[in-house]
């Protein structure tokens, strides 16, 4: 013996009786055939696959040549700071090496 308390067992026949007719209507309505529509969905699914590897590829082709350009800028700035340490050490060594002395001219 079950026992429906506070009206639960009528929703739930209620539901169940929704659920009966929902389907009912969506079989009737239903634009096409169960395989055709599955069909379709595969198409659609191998569609968005396809979408998503076109992207994936234009993504690593991006970053490839981000990587690149970021590359190339470092090089051009390692250059510089080369250039700049050369340049640095060369006026260093010049500021701080003797100068001769003035000796004795001869004729």
């Amino acid at each position: 013996m079950s026992e429906c308390r506070s009206g639960s067992c009528g929703s739930f026949i209620w539901f169940l009786a929704g659920l009966g007719v929902g389907v009912a209507v969506g079989m009737l309505y239903a634009p096409r055939p169960g395989e055709q529509t599955r069909e379709q969905w595969f198409q659609k699914a191998e569609e968005g696959r396809e979408v998503l590897i076109n992207r994936a590829k234009q993504a690593a082709e991006q970053a490839q040549q981000w990587v690149e350009m970021g590359r190339e800028a470092f090089e051009a700035q390692r250059e510089q700071v080369r250039s700049a340490f050369d340049a640095g050490k060369e006026a260093y060594r010049e500021a701080t090496s003797p100068v001769p002395e003035p000796g004795p001219v001869q004729s």
